[in-house]
């Protein structure tokens, strides 16, 4: 038996087959300072609440898996020190072991399919890191999309990844790449890219009902919802593409690799930005948990 705990809240919504939204827990452990992460996860769990939904926070505390945490927990979790970063990997030995892990992408759309949950609000989804011909460094998040029926509301693919291959490798395995409201694909902290959306969509009914038709064709895996970040939140691509070369340089004459890389780089921006790549991030993941609770809401009417 896999042991599962759902926060009252979220048992209340389960009873009762209200809409409820994922959200993933390596932005509070691995992606902010306290208290501030803290701060940033109420801030999102209160947008979807706001949506109509009941956020859903995953994370694993002393092997056992949480669907949705209480304040007191959160808290326990944006001061928790050594925490284990979970991926397909490692989810089940982290429990197994009675350990405690934050869920990544790939983690927590695992979790969310277990507990029923069919829509997930995150910031950036993993990919193909740069130099991954040499290094094989593709995140697990891309081939969870092909096989996990869950839909991933993102600002698109992390912006210090190689996006042209990450978005051909989802194309190959067959993940629906849904743009929200534009024709080119987001590029995480900015709202645009060179890169054409292979598929367009302008409301969550919309959403929702893919969603469902895919699950009624017998296609596996989710889908994946490129949600641009509000325009007066942005940094143009421009002033962020000499930042990430930087920081992929310095990473890359430290041998910082594997789990290390992303938050090694996403705290390196942080300082070259002076702070503004956190501020987009906090933004691009508040608009990503409203859309969800509007996919969330659809889903369950």
């Amino acid at each position: 038996m896999i042991p599962i705990q759902y926060s009252p809240e979220v048992q209340v919504a389960k009873d009762a087959s209200k809409a409820i939204v994922a959200l993933e827990s390596t932005i509070i452990t691995h992606g902010m300072p306290y208290p501030q992460n803290v701060e940033t996860a109420r801030l999102v769990e209160a947008d979807i609440r706001d949506g109509g939904a009941t956020p859903a926070t995953i994370a694993v505390l002393a092997g056992t898996l949480h669907i949705g945490l209480t304040d007191a927990q959160l808290d326990q979790l944006g001061q928790a020190q050594d925490v284990a970063k979970l991926s397909r990997a490692d989810m089940a030995a982290c429990i197994a072991m009675g350990g405690t892990g934050a869920t990544t992408v790939a983690a927590t759309m695992i979790a969310a399919h277990l507990a029923g949950i069919e829509v997930f609000a995150t910031g950036g989804i993993g990919g193909v890191h740069k130099g991954a011909e040499t290094t094989f460094d593709i995140s697990a998040d891309l081939h969870e999309l092909a096989q996990t029926p869950v839909t991933v509301v993102a600002a698109g693919a992390k912006a210090i990844l190689d996006l042209e291959k990450t978005y051909e490798v989802l194309e190959t395995l067959g993940v629906p790449v849904i743009a929200y409201g534009q024709d080119s694909l987001p590029a995480f902290w900015s709202a645009t890219s060179a890169l054409q959306a292979p598929l367009r969509m302008d409301d969550a009914a919309s959403i929702g009902r893919a969603h469902r038709m895919r699950a009624a064709m017998g296609l596996p895996g989710g889908q994946l919802i490129a949600n641009p970040i509000p325009a007066e939140a942005q940094i143009p691509a421009e002033t962020l593409a000499p930042i990430i070369a930087q920081a992929l340089a310095e990473a890359d004459d430290q041998g910082i690799a594997a789990k290390a890389v992303t938050p090694f780089l996403l705290g390196r921006i942080f300082e070259l930005t002076e702070g503004a790549s956190l501020t987009a991030n906090i933004a691009l993941v508040r608009n990503n948990a409203r859309l969800a609770a509007q996919i969330a809401g659809s889903l369950a009417s």
